[in-house]
């Protein structure tokens, strides 16, 4: 793999089960999205080896909860360390295998870092309670243990925040995990392991299994050794795990797909709603489940709202993410430049005015220019499904009621933006709107001591945070009888 880094054994083209880099016959060729090549190979395991990683951690359990939760803190405060060391050379593997830009890896990297440290600290807080007894003799008490045996699926589109957003409050509570990356970016969560190992996370504790989804879920979701499953994804596969794992009653987390609206009212600032929309669509070339889907935008502020952020559309910069001032990289694979292409002629194809964008970008690689829409009536297919990609697509609203409509004619309910200057109005719509977080006079929303999740059919759990522990953690109620004497 023709890939320059500081330490060229952070990338690990073998999977890692119980303490040990292992390879397999079979492999998964893993490709550069901005140039079409070939970057390497991880081994494509199977049923078998994701047994064998639930083995290993279960073998593990019982030790690492038995480590003060001091200690296990000191572990992962040593993690998080290690990867602010390593920062660029974890950056440049996951601009590599994933595309954002450079300087948008880094910032994954400090963010990712910033969930090891947050619940290397909560580790140290997960209370009990004592509560007052229902009768003269007797004493109530909850404690709180940890949920046993973790296993996590997580996504190419932050294929290190998504992992130690689950791993953090996991082992901080006392869990053994076994991760499954996405085969479009395993090479990040490798090197995310080998730091793991060096920081003295015991073998067994944190196991990456590389390979195919359908053999190693298979186990993951029905082995009845698990006791939860973390699932970052699509809405579809999460419906689908989380009734497998009925099976064997699993406690299951499910952060899964958005179709985020973006209100602007007429009294908000107009440069600081283009300013968010920037930061919200077009960051990642708008492949994260946070950013904004749908633009309303109210009538009164519509053509300067359009005009200004056409600008800056106009201005975005593409590439490769290793070239200098890129600013949006490429899409993952052909299915989301196809899917794109497909939103923006549908959009045009119902009225839309085409302000900036609409086209594949000739070359190697899945790019796409970023795209602005006006015009766009609610029905566009772009407002009922998630795009994935960069298109923003505007549609016009008289009244306060009919955006709140729009916003909320989804089963997805995950984030939603507004602008507006008004604070009965930031009371009343925050209120009004059906989503788990929601971003007032900001694009960005994200962040390892805030809850992250969603409402509907965007899922269920919430990462991050002190809430955040509580996924990964049983509440158990002594009752005891006393003597009165």
């Amino acid at each position: 793999m023709s890939l320059t880094l500081d330490r060229p054994d952070l990338l690990r083209q073998q999977a890692y089960i119980d303490g040990a880099w292992l390879g397999a016959e079979a492999v998964m060729p893993v490709e550069d999205p901005a140039t079409g090549e070939m970057i390497g190979s991880v081994p494509a395991l199977d049923g078998t080896h994701a047994e064998q990683a639930v083995a290993a951690a279960q073998a593990a359990l019982a030790a690492w909860r038995a480590r003060t939760a001091g200690e296990r803190g000191a572990i992962l405060h040593r993690w998080s360390d290690l990867m602010r060391t390593h920062q660029e050379d974890l950056a440049r593997i996951m601009t590599r295998e994933q595309g954002k830009p450079l300087a948008e890896a880094r910032g994954e990297v400090a963010y990712a870092a910033s969930f090891l440290t947050w619940f290397a600290e909560e580790a140290r807080r997960s209370y009990g309670d004592v509560i007052p007894g229902h009768g003269a003799d007797k004493r109530l008490m909850v404690t709180r243990e940890p949920i046993g045996v973790v296993a996590a699926i997580t996504p190419w589109n932050f294929p290190l925040a998504m992992i130690t957003r689950k791993a953090g409050p996991a082992l901080a509570a006392g869990c053994t995990m076994i991760v499954k990356p996405s085969e479009l970016t395993p090479f990040s969560a490798l090197a995310l392991a080998l730091l793991a190992e060096e920081a003295g996370v015991p073998a067994g504790v944190l196991n990456i299994v590389t390979g195919p989804a359908r053999g190693i879920g298979d186990v993951l979701v029905s082995h009845p050794a698990i006791a939860k499953l973390s699932f970052t994804g699509s809405t579809a596969v999460g419906k689908m795990l989380a009734g497998r794992a009925m099976d064997t009653v699993k406690r299951v987390s499910l952060e899964l797909g958005g179709n985020a609206p973006f209100l602007v009212f007429d009294d908000a600032d107009v440069d600081a709603a283009v300013d968010g929309a920037i930061a919200s669509k077009f960051r990642n070339a708008g492949q994260t489940c946070v950013c904004a889907n749908r633009f309303l935008v109210q009538a009164g502020i519509y053509d300067a709202f359009v005009s200004k952020l056409a600008e800056r559309v106009k201005a975005l910069r593409v590439g490769n993410g290793f070239a200098q001032s890129v600013e949006v990289g490429p899409l993952i694979n052909a299915a989301a430049l196809e899917k794109v292409t497909r939103h923006v002629v549908d959009a045009l194809a119902r009225g839309g005015r085409l302000l900036a964008g609409g086209n594949v970008v000739e070359g190697a690689g899945q790019f796409y220019a970023p795209t602005l829409i006006a015009d766009v009536p609610a029905s566009a297919l772009f407002c009922r499904e998630e795009t994935f990609g960069p298109l923003a697509g505007i549609v016009r609203f008289e009244t306060e009621a009919e955006a709140v409509a729009m916003a909320n004619e989804t089963r997805s309910g995950l984030a939603a933006y507004l602008f507006t200057r008004d604070l009965s109005r930031s009371y009343r719509v925050s209120e009004a709107l059906e989503y788990g977080m929601i971003g007032l006079n900001t694009g960005l929303i994200s962040t390892e001591v805030a809850p992250f999740g969603g409402v509907k059919e965007s899922g269920f759990g919430r990462e991050g945070s002190r809430y955040g522990m509580d996924e990964y953690l049983n509440m158990k109620l002594v009752c005891t009888a006393v003597s009165l004497g």
